[in-house]
């Protein structure tokens, strides 16, 4: 079965995905990202957004280096989400297309009651045709800064909603055997059927300078997805129409297939 009869997708972009080293947004980028996320909700896909990204855009926007504090790294998360959701929904309305921002906690998806909430407002933006844009809180975060950049935060979403694909574009190709920055001759796995010790000891990487995610945290997502039924990709996200290319079937990045008897 084609990628493209996945209705449900959740995609995640990390903030070396959408930043310039700098720190600045990258709106080339951004806005090529909106356009393909408004095709494929035209299309008939329901399209959620995990978007890292608020703290390098609170830095860029104040000239400011990597905050050391967890205080700063709120304080530029609240700017930074600010300015971020502003270029998105800008972006967007290029394309007729309306976004809608949702903020979460660990405290929101571990308490029943408010788990509950966040699902029905996610169907229910859906059933309008909106893209929802998630992020962690970070401004009011603690130990959510450090989880992974999102990519836990996205596998969540993706079993809250029994989303059918769950795509992490990042600034890595997909899985190698070894880390190719070390050894130029290691191969990228195409199909992963299960995510065993054996895959998980492939990951060594502790993320860019940019976000927080490694692929350590990419394989730890991955198995709360396919546990939950759900495929995941990992790909490069230098250009956003790689998702074209996923949904249409084509060999790019890595494929994660869920868990047998879970779909």
């Amino acid at each position: 079965m084609k990628d493209m009869e996945k209705r449900r997708i959740v995609i995640k972009v990390g903030s070396s995905t959408i930043t310039h080293a700098s720190g600045l947004l990258n709106l080339r980028k951004l806005d090529e990202l909106a356009r393909v996320l408004s095709d494929l909700r035209n299309a008939g896909h329901e399209v959620l957004l995990v978007s890292s990204g608020a703290i390098a855009a609170g830095r860029g926007k104040m000239h400011r280096e990597r905050p050391q504090t967890l205080e700063e790294k709120q304080a530029l998360a609240a700017i930074g989400q600010c300015e971020l959701m502003y270029i998105y929904d800008k972006m967007f309305s290029q394309y007729s297309c309306s976004v809608a921002q949702l903020l979460i906690t660990k405290e929101v998806i571990d308490d029943d009651v408010l788990r509950r909430n966040v699902r029905g407002t996610i169907e229910t933006l859906l059933a309008y045709r909106s893209i929802p844009i998630i992020n962690e809180n970070d401004s009011v975060a603690t130990d959510e800064i450090v989880y992974g950049d999102n990519d836990t935060l996205s596998a969540i979403t993706a079993r809250l909603i029994s989303a059918d694909l769950l795509i992490l574009l990042s600034d890595v190709e997909g899985l190698y055997e070894r880390n190719p920055a070390d050894d130029p001759a290691a191969k990228k796995l195409d199909v992963v059927h299960e995510i065993s010790e054996e895959i998980m000891g492939m990951a060594g990487d502790s993320g860019s300078e940019l976000g927080t995610g490694g692929m350590i945290t990419k394989l730890q997502a991955g198995r709360i997805a396919t546990d939950a039924g759900c495929d995941m990709v990992i790909a490069s996200g230098d250009d956003p129409r790689i998702l074209y290319d996923i949904l249409e079937g084509r060999p790019c990045g890595t494929l994660f297939l869920a868990k047998e008897g879970t779909r």
